[in-house]
């Protein structure tokens, strides 16, 4: 599926403060907890827990909250298919940083052991 510029638009003005409450529901839902979340979104982001909630009370956009990350070195091992993508297929930049966070969320909420998650020992 390719993805047209619009779809990269819309990722890049939407707000990290919108969507954190839904990752946080999803995986709440599926029996794992905010702390485990917050700990994968460390890892892939750099941000800390202070860093995490003044970037939400300030209501970045999705670019914006990527441009201010350090991004993991290992994220680009991040791979396979998110919301109908594949990952490593993806051009825009930071469309496929968020794909990077959804997928994380996609493996907490199904059960993937953290180290698996945050790419530990690959």
């Amino acid at each position: 599926m390719k993805i047209i510029p619009e779809h990269n638009e819309k990722i890049a003005k939407m707000t990290f403060a919108s969507v954190y409450p839904l990752y946080v529901a999803k995986i709440e839902k599926k029996g794992r907890i905010k702390e485990e979340l917050d700990q994968v979104r460390e890892w892939l982001t750099g941000f800390n827990e202070k860093q995490l909630t003044e970037l939400i009370n300030e209501k970045v956009t999705f670019k914006t909250f990527f441009d201010r990350a350090k991004l993991s070195p290992n994220a680009h091992l991040i791979k396979g298919v998110i919301c109908g993508y594949r990952i490593e297929d993806i051009e825009n930049s930071l469309t496929k940083k968020v794909r990077y966070l959804d997928k994380l969320v996609d493996e907490l909420a199904k059960g993937k052991k953290i180290e698996k998650i945050m790419r530990q020992n690959q």
